[in-house]
C-alpha cells in the first residue's frame, strides 16, 4: 500500500489534516466517538508503507484492518 492510498482512505473516513511539520502530517478524526490522531511521515506519496508502519497507522486510526487492504 502506498502513502497516497492511506491518505485517501483517512480522508474518506472523515479524518482531516490538522497540521504538518516537515514530512510529518497529522490527521485527526473521530471513530466511534473517540478522537484519533494519525501521524504519517513520508517524503513521497508514492513510497510504499512498511508493514510495521502500516500496523501502527491502523492502531492509531482506530479503523478496521480490512479497510487497509
Amino acid at each position: 500500500m502506498k502513502y497516497r492510498d492511506v491518505e485517501k482512505l483517512l480522508l474518506a473516513h472523515r479524518f482531516e489534516l490538522i497540521r504538518q511539520q516537515g514530512s510529518h502530517r497529522h490527521f485527526q478524526g473521530f471513530v466511534d466517538g473517540k478522537r484519533c490522531i494519525v501521524t504519517l511521515a513520508y517524503h513521497s506519496r508514492n513510497d510504499d508503507v512498511l508493514p510495521k508502519t502500516l500496523a501502527s497507522i491502523i492502531r492509531q486510526s482506530g479503523l478496521s484492518k480490512r479497510l487497509f487492504k
